[in-house]
This record gives structure tokens, sequence and C-alpha cells, in this order.
């Protein structure tokens, strides 16, 4: 399935979508969260949309994800899943993928199962694989490019939850 299909599928019948934007901007790859996070926050004007930087530490971020009452909530994030670079994987945060490689101090898998305790919502990681994440390191072209996309896609489709179709 395309990644716009992927995405919209996800996003169907949502009323308030938050994207959690996960990773640490000095390590390559593994900016790509917080990266994609940034940037939609100034292209993505939708009172619907929540977009949060959670930096290395989505956990931090809870309190505000239950108070904002989402209907769908997205984690994106660099995650090891043996694919090539800059490959793309729409998973469930508390599968497998959401223990997955980190370098974050609480496995996703934890985090989501605390928020629905909380909430009735939708819950997606959308991950692509790293291809280098040391100290000072650039992003890889690979990485670049499907970040790009994926960033592209979304603010499209964010731009238009809540928005009635004539």
């Amino acid at each position: 399935m395309e990644m716009l299909e992927e995405l919209e599928k996800f996003l169907k019948g949502a009323k308030k979508v938050i994207v959690c934007g996960i990773g640490n901007d000095t390590r390559g790859d593994d900016a790509l969260g917080v990266l994609i996070a940034e940037n939609l926050k100034k292209k993505v004007r939708n009172p619907k949309v929540t977009i949060l930087n959670c930096g290395e530490m989505p956990e931090s971020y809870a309190g505000r994800i239950i108070r904002e009452m989402p209907s769908h909530v997205m984690f994106i994030d660099a995650v090891h899943f043996n694919g090539k670079p800059g490959d793309l994987i729409f998973a469930d945060p508390e599968g497998t993928l959401g223990e997955t490689y980190s370098t974050h101090k609480l496995p996703l898998k934890l985090l989501v199962g605390y928020l629905k305790q909380n909430l009735r919502a939708k819950f997606i990681l959308i991950g692509i694989q790293p291809k280098q994440i040391g100290l000072f390191q650039e992003m890889s072209p690979e990485v670049r490019k499907s970040m790009e996309a994926l960033e592209e896609a979304l603010s499209l489709l964010l731009s238009s939850i809540g928005v009635e179709n004539p």
C-alpha cells in the first residue's frame, strides 16, 4: 500500500489528531521525527491538529496528549526494523516495533498502553529505517528523501482534518 493511502486509511474519521515527533537532532537520522514535527508546525494551521516535538522523551507529553483528547495519535521516529535505509513502516506501537531498539528512555509500547487507559484513540507508529545515528552525524540522503516525502503527505492530509468537502 502506498504511503498516502496508508495515512488516509489511518486518519479516516479523525476529529482531533496529535502528531508526536520523536528523536535526537544531534544524532543523524534519529533527528527525522523532531524535524518533521518542527516543519509541520510551520506548514499545518489546523485547530484539529496538535504537533509535538517530543525529543527523546515522549512520555513527558503523556499528560498533554490526554488533555487534548485526540481521536488519533501518530508517533514518528527512526525505527530499526531491518529495512533498507529510508524504508518506511506503519506499525502498531504496542506491537513488537514499539519495544525495538530506541534511543529513548521508555519503550513506546508502555507509553501507548498508559495512554489507552485514558483515551479512546487510534495509535500508529510511523518509522523510517535509519542508516546512521552516531553523535553529530549528518542525516543520510536516503532518510532525508523519505522524511521529506512523509512530511509532504502529512502536511496535505493534516491540513484537511475536519474540513468538510463540498
